[in-house]
């Protein structure tokens, strides 16, 4: 090559790349909106940032893969953990932590209701937003992070991710079950007493068979898979004992899985949590 086709070569080379940043930059400004849903960025989303600033969220937490990554990614927990469970989180967090086990408790920030309900909104606009994967390995609030949530009888269960190994019900639905969202693994672990933000499903079949018979039960289900059912798209159908899953008689499992799950996603999802007997 001589130096005029060096020279010639370096010109269209850096043109094209200038076209293609330039191009690239003024699609993503036009499908910004639609990306992060500007449409629903409320006054009370925006009051909810402010909250988030005022308090240093950021200086232990992430969004979107900015901020400190001392404490877990909250870029989908509103989706993943729903609003009743934030709330009573929020107002007193030492009441979801034992000190002596985990050695750190988030601080109790002491905000109003409405500070409360502001941030609660900044978080779910945040979770909506699709950040296309990102960040790609965030600190999550998972029970998979936990060591022995995954350990069934004894025996480390396979490491299983949001694809499925096989097209058979339970397979789908363990793939579902690990997914985000809907998140399952999030809140619940399959290990026996290794209750996470909800209590574990270890043996779900065998007690919901149990709790069928109980007279204090108070849903419609007839069956364990009614039942399972039940508890994913109406989870105040029956409320699980314990002051870490519920408050005013609300549970704090968030209620949108039957709308947020297509009708065969809810079926897999049944038919894998009814085969943990």
């Amino acid at each position: 090559m001589t130096r005029q086709q060096a020279r010639l070569f370096a010109i269209v080379s850096t043109a094209l790349v200038v076209v293609a940043f330039a191009g690239m930059t003024v699609d993503s400004h036009r499908r910004f909106p639609e990306l992060t849903n500007e449409s629903k960025l409320t006054p009370q989303v925006i009051a909810g940032k402010n909250v988030w600033h005022e308090n240093n969220c950021t200086n232990c937490h992430t969004l979107l893969g900015e901020g400190a990554y001392y404490a877990p990614d909250l870029t989908k927990i509103a989706l993943q953990r729903g609003s009743e469970y934030l709330k009573a989180f929020m107002r007193d967090p030492s009441k979801f932590y034992d000190e002596q086990k985990v050695r750190r408790v988030m601080p109790k920030q002491n905000l109003s209701e409405q500070e409360i309900s502001d941030l609660i909104a900044f978080l779910d606009w945040i979770g909506r937003i699709d950040n296309q994967g990102w960040p790609p390995r965030p600190i999550l609030v998972s029970g998979a992070a936990i060591p022995g949530t995954d350990i069934v009888r004894g025996e480390r269960a396979p490491q299983v991710t949001g694809a499925a190994t096989s097209n058979e019900p339970i397979a789908l639905g363990q793939a579902v079950f690990n997914a985000t969202p809907p998140g399952c693994y999030a809140c619940h672990s399959i290990s026996p007493g290794v209750n996470l933000a909800g209590p574990s499903l270890a043996d779900l079949a065998t007690r919901a068979e149990q709790t069928l018979k109980d007279p204090a039960y108070r849903g419609k289900a007839r069956d364990v898979a009614g039942y399972i059912r039940e508890a994913i798209v109406d989870p105040n159908a029956h409320i699980v004992p314990g002051p870490a899953y519920s408050a005013d008689n609300r549970s704090f499992m968030p209620g949108s899985f039957g709308k947020d799950l297509s009708p065969e996603q809810l079926d897999h999802l049944v038919a894998y949590l009814e085969s943990l007997k």
